[in-house]
């Protein structure tokens, strides 16, 4: 017994755990009686020792009776705070992984990898976590947990601020509710055990708490708002005839029409629908000038109102796409279609009109399935299921799903589709396109009020634009020409 150390068992701490020192070193700590006598065998102490022997064990203030541990207690915390800090890495990984891996723009990139990096810091704080609520070996175990719950709080504020501006339904909802409920309660737990007193500078910590909180957001406002609107976006379209030729063997004259589209702006560019149009006109001359007294009525049509003409009639001679839905541009690169339009030489026509209109958007602010979007579904036929519309006669419908390039937007709202409509009879093609959360099914008919103003608030949003252009030619300088 003379070898056995003397043993000070100090008094329970705020949580129930008893400092077990010798020779004035604290040399571990015990919840319970078993812990205790742990600790004794790694001194030394036999197995057997009383622990009422006053010669080796000495007891501060409490005796050997007092152990206030609450066991379950104290895992359920331990368990519900590594919980909450595991689900908010997996959040903030699974929202930042798409923008760091591809986003368009440098800033988008950043704020990914921003998400990706906070939520290693909590994964880092969840095993600090296990020390904190344990015995408390490493000194800054607390401070590290107080910073993954401020990333929590920080992050899912941010979430629900985003969430509040339309309060669509998502399944993201019930996940960052939970977080920020948690993280209010983790950090009225860790202020009431003022875990800040370890820290050497907390002013300091929580100033450099604060200014991360703040970059986070700026760096959100300007990826996500700032930056896709202050690039330049811009397609050209151009349209022009070329020198016509005859058919040696047959009677048609062969006009040579070509089409150019060009991104000449500073962000690419996707193309959700275009067509081209040409028409041919027919004019009646007016010898008494009454050609401007009508006027109204031409400007109603969206033609012209012309002193020498009477009245004008005109005829689709040739349509079509010109690069379909998905083709994209980037900056400065340009795609020409080359058509050569068939006319017969008996033309009655005054005039040729070609027309290429366009609809483009920004891909700096959304990324759309391609492969979904190109695929054609004609609405007349009954195996297409959803996309079948006995109403919408000729229509071929194109569907793709679209994100936008700042993920916290796909997380807070609804999954989001654009969906094109080309459809044409002997006399018109036209087409009709929309962004919106409405999944095309013809067998559900949404309301079209609400549906009308999504759809402008996403054209906005996503940096919809239309284009056109066109150009014409006379038909009797073309002959002369031959």
């Amino acid at each position: 017994m003379e070898k056995t150390p003397r043993v000070i068992v100090e008094p329970p701490d705020s949580r129930g755990l008893r400092a077990v020192s010798v020779g004035g070193t604290v040399v571990g700590s015990a919840w319970s009686p078993s812990g205790l006598r742990k600790v004794l065998r790694e001194l030394g102490c036999p197995e057997s020792i009383d622990l009422e022997d006053r010669r080796v064990i000495v007891w501060r203030e409490a005796g050997s009776e007092i152990w206030p541990d609450r066991t379950w207690q104290r895992r359920t915390a331990t368990a519900f705070t590594m919980a909450g800090l595991l689900l908010s890495t997996v959040l903030l990984t699974i929202v930042g992984t798409p923008d760091a891996m591809g986003a368009l723009t440098f800033a988008q990139r950043i704020t990914g990898f921003l998400f990706i990096l906070s939520g290693a810091v909590q994964g880092l704080a969840a095993l600090a976590t296990l020390d904190h609520e344990g015995k408390r070996q490493f000194k800054y175990s607390g401070a590290v947990v107080l910073v993954g719950v401020l990333i929590a709080l920080i992050t899912e504020s941010i979430f629900l601020f985003t969430w509040l501006q339309e309060r669509e339904p998502t399944l993201y909802l019930p996940v960052y509710l939970l977080l920020f409920t948690w993280s209010l309660w983790a950090l009225w737990r860790l202020f009431h055990e003022q875990v800040w007193r370890v820290i050497p500078h907390p002013k300091r910590f929580a100033t450099g708490v604060a200014l991360s909180g703040l970059l986070a957001s700026t760096n959100f406002a300007y990826s996500a708002i700032y930056q896709p609107t202050s690039a330049p976006f811009y397609v050209t379209l151009t349209a022009k005839f070329g020198t016509p030729h005859t058919d040696p063997t047959r009677p048609f004259i062969h006009v040579p029409l070509t089409f150019r589209v060009e991104n000449t702006g500073k962000v690419p560019a996707y193309i959700l629908v275009d067509k081209y149009l040409i028409y041919g006109r027919s004019a009646e001359y007016s010898e008494e000038d009454e050609g401007l007294r009508d006027w109204k009525k031409a400007l109603e049509k969206g033609g012209d109102a012309e002193l020498h003409v009477a009245r004008s009639d005109r005829k689709a001679i040739s349509a079509g796409q010109f690069a379909g839905p998905g083709y994209w541009l980037h900056p400065g690169e340009g795609h020409v279609k080359e058509k050569v339009l068939q006319i017969p030489r008996s033309i009655e026509y005054d005039l040729l009109e070609a027309t290429l209109a366009m609809v483009t958007m920004r891909m700096d602010r959304g990324k759309i399935d391609l492969l979904q979007l190109q695929q054609a579904h004609p609405a007349w036929q009954k195996k297409e299921g959803r996309f079948y519309c006995a109403i919408c006669g000729d229509t071929i419908i194109h569907e793709g799903k679209v994100r936008h390039n700042n993920n916290i937007i796909n997380v807070t709202r609804k999954p989001r589709y654009v969906t094109v409509f080309w459809s044409g009879t002997r006399e018109k093609f036209d087409y009709a396109y929309a962004i919106s959360s409405y999944k095309f099914d013809s067998r559900k008919i949404p309301d079209l009020e609400e549906l009308g103003r999504e759809i402008a608030r996403e054209e906005d949003r996503y940096g919809v634009e239309s284009r056109s252009t066109s150009t014409r030619v006379s038909v009797a300088a073309l002959m002369a020409s031959l």
